[in-house]
């Protein structure tokens, strides 16, 4: 049996102000033997610095199970997670809300960072707030900045840089920014954030399914 990640509600809301979005998302883990923990995560845009939350709940009505909470930040080349006291959400699978010292001294404290590395991993709504948290930068023809063009083409450079392309071929005037606010006007672009370096995908029309392209790219 394979791991499974399923993917659940996805919540968002303005902000007090209207100065960003909550975005909060749920989903199921099924681990190759049967294990099964609940997760949730989520982001606020429009705020600094880039910090997210995670919940993930174990062994519902059993004794030891319990609901981990953690604070999920970039860290050098990539992100790191840090137990907190504050609990986040409540999730199907967790029990009572452990505080970081309880979590800390829980024998299942390992195959709970497990569960949230696989989530940051296979989860697309995950991959979407990781960018967000390094700030990924991408570049974008004029014509898909400006919102002209709808994205049909995305590279993922060897170097790491994304680069968005409508049908208008990409003629060296991008604009530079980031990944995470081209995710914003089109989510679908989270079904292709897995792209390893040297690759890319296209579509030929918006809502169609995207094309991977297995070879490096020169």
């Amino acid at each position: 049996m394979e791991i499974e990640i399923l993917e659940q509600a996805f919540v968002e809301t303005p902000t007090v102000g209207f100065t960003g979005m909550d975005r909060r998302a749920f989903g199921e883990f099924v681990g190759p033997q049967g294990e099964l923990a609940s997760y949730a995560f989520g982001w606020t845009t429009g705020s600094e610095p880039h910090v997210a939350t995670v919940s993930i709940g174990i062994g519902a009505g059993n004794p030891g199970g319990g609901t981990f909470h953690a604070v999920l930040f970039a860290h050098e080349d990539g992100h790191a997670f840090s137990l907190t006291d504050e609990p986040f959400e409540r999730v199907p699978q967790g029990g009572p809300n452990l505080t970081a010292d309880q979590a800390r001294a829980h024998e299942d404290l390992p195959f709970v960072w497990w569960v949230a590395d696989q989530v940051m991993e296979r989860d697309r709504r995950a991959r979407w707030m990781r960018h967000w948290l390094l700030g990924s930068q991408c570049v974008q023809t004029l014509e898909v900045f400006e919102r002209r063009e709808p994205v049909l083409l995305v590279s993922h450079d060897a170097d790491g840089l994304w680069q968005l392309v409508g049908s208008t071929p990409a003629d060296g005037t991008g604009k530079l920014g980031h990944l995470f606010h081209a995710i914003d006007e089109d989510p679908t672009l989270m079904d292709i954030l897995d792209l390893p370096p040297g690759h890319r995908a296209n579509r030929s029309r918006p809502g169609e399914p995207w094309t991977r392209d297995g070879s490096h790219l020169a």
